[in-house]
């Protein structure tokens, strides 16, 4: 038992060693070679190029105030948000849920967009319907600005960022907020000294996590950034290997190790600070409850603040995008608009060899890919929280270091290992870089499942005559329905609308709804683009749909079965 435990470990390690190493090694041999072609002849021209580059002092100010700014906003948000449901008696809660998940289903490349036809100087819906209501002789706003930028990268952000402090501020005893008011401390004397002391662990974490987020995004400053020339470093390494007719690769490789080594010490610094929240629990009995604070006057004013946001990071988006699929050309809503609606750029998509090539390939990497994604996490998962040896320890940390991989720069490494194979231009190496990237979403559910199975299920079945295998097939597993289903759900959302990965190893013959779509917003043909655009939120919402039903049967048939 102990040795096939320990074989299954390090063949583990050496299967996800490949997916997260290679590429990282990959890189870094690339920073010092002359070209993909003259791979092995090492040279430092490429370091002493890319950093002494001129343009590079503005991009990284850029970058930096970008990923900051953007930060701040998300965990503002989230903080406010975060307290009002968790702490007041603000009605209708459910808000609260629905803001947490549902814009997590929203491509990021699609909310970038839905904002850019909203507030585009030139002919944005938001702005057209001012200057015809006002008379203006301008546009009124310019989203394709680094404020801009921030605000659709701080509204992405935001959910992520409310899931960390939301459940740290639910387990707050406020006894000591009014124990620090007894005393004679005002409001702010207590938030400043007492609250958010207290939950500096899970504010300090949702703000490295968003650090690293808007540090890798690609979509916001691709869509919002390019049209208005603001360069950040994703955009910036993109250029140097799309842009003109000798792409640097090894430059981009030698920048993008500045990047990764930023993120990997982002992402360690994220899990000391989630690792070491027990040290402020508060919650000292099974009789604690949170007291609810009365909002009075401020009750319905602030519900509907979170109601509009609620409809400006869900609904506007998808409204947005639906409204401009069906109009010919960017329109005021208005009798005139809705009189000319038709389902053109419907049919254009539908009969385009391109879009429907990508749609193929984008749905058999979301289905093969979160299938063996959820099948590899399966074990990793098992040997984490099971096998708890050293090995298993190392296993964690290689499937936890591609959450520091930004899209760009490890797309970079993988092109530098593709290129020297046949899986060159290949969907098996989308599919590759797809599973490699976001391991660690199939994982961290399964762990969680596996945390809740007790040993002593495995054991008996052991003790029984059961090898491990059938073991893991007729015990385990199906007690881990729910995060199966997670995992494969997370996962296949993920691949459908996988954007920076796909951007750099994409070529002609495996593109994908994402690159398609960009493709289309490149060229401004933004009727097409919101058709396209609506397909895929519809096929992402099928595939929860179904994955969730399939669960829920299986579920059900197990218990029968029991």
């Amino acid at each position: 038992m102990k040795s096939s435990r320990s074989t299954l470990t390090w063949t583990l390690i050496v299967i996800v060693g490949f997916l997260t190493v290679s590429p990282v090694l990959m890189l870094a041999f690339g920073s010092f070679s002359e070209g993909l072609s003259a791979f092995g002849h090492f040279t430092l021209a490429k370091y002493v190029a890319a950093y002494t580059d001129p343009a590079l002092l503005g991009v990284i100010v850029n970058t930096v105030v970008f990923v900051l700014g953007s930060t701040i906003v998300a965990t503002g948000l989230a903080l406010f948000l975060a307290y009002l449901n968790t702490r007041t008696d603000i009605p209708f809660k459910f808000l609260f849920g629905v803001l947490a998940i549902v814009p997590m289903m929203i491509p990021h490349l699609l909310f970038s967009v839905s904002w850019g036809l909203l507030l585009n100087p030139s002919n944005g819906l938001i702005n057209s319907a001012l200057q015809q209501a006002f008379s203006l002789q301008g546009a009124p706003f310019d989203i394709y600005t680094l404020h801009g930028m921030i605000l659709v990268e701080g509204l992405l952000n935001m959910p992520i960022a409310y899931l960390i402090i939301a459940p740290a501020m639910a387990s707050f005893d406020v006894s000591l907020e009014e124990s620090s008011r007894v005393f004679g401390a005002g409001t702010w004397r207590t938030l400043l000294r007492v609250t958010l002391p207290v939950l500096r662990p899970a504010i300090l974490a949702a703000f490295v996590l968003g650090v690293v987020r808007s540090l890798a995004s690609y979509a916001v400053p691709r869509v919002l950034g390019t049209p208005g020339r603001v360069e950040v470093l994703a955009t910036y390494l993109y250029e140097m290997i799309a842009t003109g007719y000798s792409p640097d690769y090894g430059k981009a490789a030698a920048l993008g190790m500045s990047a990764l080594a930023t993120s990997i010490v982002l992402i360690w610094a994220y899990r000391r600070l989630t690792a070491e929240s027990g040290r402020f629990v508060t919650i000292s009995s099974r009789g604690w409850r949170p007291t609810v604070i009365e909002l009075k006057r401020m009750r319905m004013p602030l519900f509907i603040a979170v109601a509009l946001l609620s409809f400006v990071v869900i609904v506007l988006p998808v409204a947005v995008l639906l409204y401009t699929s069906f109009v010919p050309y960017s329109m005021v809503p208005g009798p005139e608009a809705f009189a000319q609606m038709s389902w053109r750029h419907w049919k254009e998509v539908i009969e385009d060899p391109t879009s429907l090539l990508a749609l193929r390939n984008s749905l058999l990497l979301a289905v093969v890919g979160a299938t063996l994604g959820v099948l590899l996490s399966l074990f990793v998962a098992y040997a984490i929280v099971k096998v708890r040896t050293r090995a298993s320890g190392l296993l964690e940390s290689l499937t936890y270091l591609s959450f520091s991989f930004p899209g760009i720069v490890i797309g970079v490494g993988f092109m530098w290992f593709f290129v020297q194979t046949p899986l060159y231009a290949t969907l098996a190496a989308l599919l590759i870089g797809y599973i490699a990237t976001y391991l660690p979403y199939g994982v961290r559910p399964l762990a969680s499942a596996f945390v809740q199975v007790h040993a002593h299920l495995e054991e008996s079945s052991l003790v029984c005559g059961a090898g491990p295998m059938t073991t893991m097939r007729r015990i385990i597993v199906p007690l881990l329905v729910p995060g199966v289903v997670s995992a494969w759900i997370l996962m296949a959302t993920m691949f459908l609308r996988e954007l920076t990965v796909s951007v750099v190893l994409s070529r002609p013959g495996s593109e994908v709804l994402a690159v398609q779509i960009l493709g289309f917003a490149d060229d401004g043909l933004w009727g097409k683009l919101s058709a396209l655009g609506i397909i895929m939120i519809v096929i992402s919402t099928a595939l929860v749909l179904l994955a969730t039903f399939a669960g829920a049967r299986f579920k059900a048939a197990q218990g029968s079965a029991g």
